[in-house]
């Protein structure tokens, strides 16, 4: 069910939405999605909005839209560059029944110096992002993530947009080509906020991520803690 509280467009959440539907297995190559009245009821939106997030995952190759017989999921391609191309191409979490539509809410957003571990790759001073992550309305995360200053001096916290990735390639000028992941386990921080179930201190899982631009340059550090009870991280090779 999208939500309008999201800076992405309505359309956007929707076509974000089945895409993580289709990769997640819910909808299968050849699959015909159900009409779209009847889809566009079930999303609570309008038909002309589905139609826009369909025309739009037509496009970048998931779906085919067969005159007078309706809607297909299409096979993705061997490189998934479709699905890539996506804004939560590289958002690996997912509800225990698969997918879900991801949001978040800032909790504090500063510019501070360079941590020690950062030197090498960022400036001098870098922005820390902490973030609960949602999927589908549910608190499942918390994220603490790092970028370099150089891009832009003086941004405010009503800057960032609802999709990080999607704000360093419009705003920021360079776009994420590739991450690398290092699941783990870590204790909750103090700054975690209660809508998060795992309390403060106790240990639960981790994501530590490194991402490159497409220039190859180190653009983003980041530590996720996710609650395993709500989702489970998953990474597919097809």
């Amino acid at each position: 069910m999208p939500t309008s509280s999201t800076s992405l467009p309505i359309y956007i959440q929707i076509s974000e939405l089945l895409t993580r539907e289709i990769t997640a297995g819910l909808y299968a190559a050849g699959d015909r999605l159900p009409p779209e009245a009847e889809l566009a009821a079930k999303l609570g939106v309008a038909v002309g909005t589905l139609r826009k997030a369909l025309a739009e995952l037509e496009e970048r190759g998931l779906l085919e839209r067969r005159q007078g017989s309706g809607t297909y999921v299409r096979a993705l391609g061997a490189d998934k560059s479709d699905v890539r191309h996506g804004v939560y191409g590289f958002f690996k979490l997912e509800l225990l029944r698969g997918a879900g539509l991801p949001t978040a809410s800032v909790i504090d957003f500063q510019k501070i110096v360079t941590p020690a571990s950062f030197v090498e790759s960022f400036t001098r001073q870098c922005y820390r992002v902490r973030r609960l992550r949602s999927l589908g309305g549910l608190p499942v995360a918390i994220e603490e993530i790092y970028f370099d200053a150089r891009h832009a001096v003086d941004l405010k916290i009503e800057d960032l947009g609802e999709a990080l990735y999607l704000f360093y390639r419009e705003r920021l000028g360079f776009w994420i080509a590739r991450a690398e992941d290092h699941v783990g386990i870590g204790a909750v921080p103090d700054w975690s906020p209660t809508l998060f179930a795992p309390s403060v201190g106790s240990v639960c899982s981790r994501v530590e991520r490194v991402s490159w631009s497409g220039k190859g340059f180190i653009e983003e550090y980041s530590v996720t803690w996710f609650d395993p009870d709500r989702c489970r991280y998953v990474n597919r090779m097809r």
